[in-house]
């Protein structure tokens, strides 16, 4: 009886193997899997999924009974300091942005000033250009 079945089995695995020959490829999907509703919420001005911001992971699970905040989770001590090296990376890169800016600036105004001083230094005209009247 469990040889029959192992042929059943054998023959079942040849046919899936048989469909593209020789390659042994036995038409698994590895594609990437989308959370549901992520595309929605993108859509609807949230976050792509819920634990990325909002009040769930935001606020604080619990406080005392008498008003005091809970000491902070360490998923919250985390994404506090993922925030502020995000934020400090922002302040840097606009740092940088605004000193190019002005670094260019001075690179045009001094090239406008050497092409005044090339007009300046040029020859100027002699003899009858001078007498004759522009008019």
């Amino acid at each position: 009886m469990a040889t029959p079945l192992m042929c059943m089995l054998y023959t079942g695995l040849r046919l899936c193997r048989s469909t593209f020959p020789g390659t042994g490829v036995r038409l698994f999907s590895c594609g990437a899997v989308q959370q549901a509703g992520s595309k929605w919420r993108l859509e609807h001005g949230m976050a792509r999924s819920n634990s990325e911001y909002g009040p769930f992971t935001d606020l604080p699970d619990w406080s005392f009974a008498d008003g005091r905040p809970a000491p902070p989770c360490k998923g919250e001590l985390r994404r506090r300091k993922e925030r502020e090296e995000f934020a400090r990376r922002v302040v840097m890169l606009s740092q940088e942005v605004d000193k190019g800016m002005e670094t260019w600036q001075q690179k045009q105004q001094s090239l406008q000033q050497a092409e005044e001083e090339q007009k300046a230094n040029r020859l100027k005209p002699k003899g009858h250009h001078l007498l004759t009247k522009k008019g």
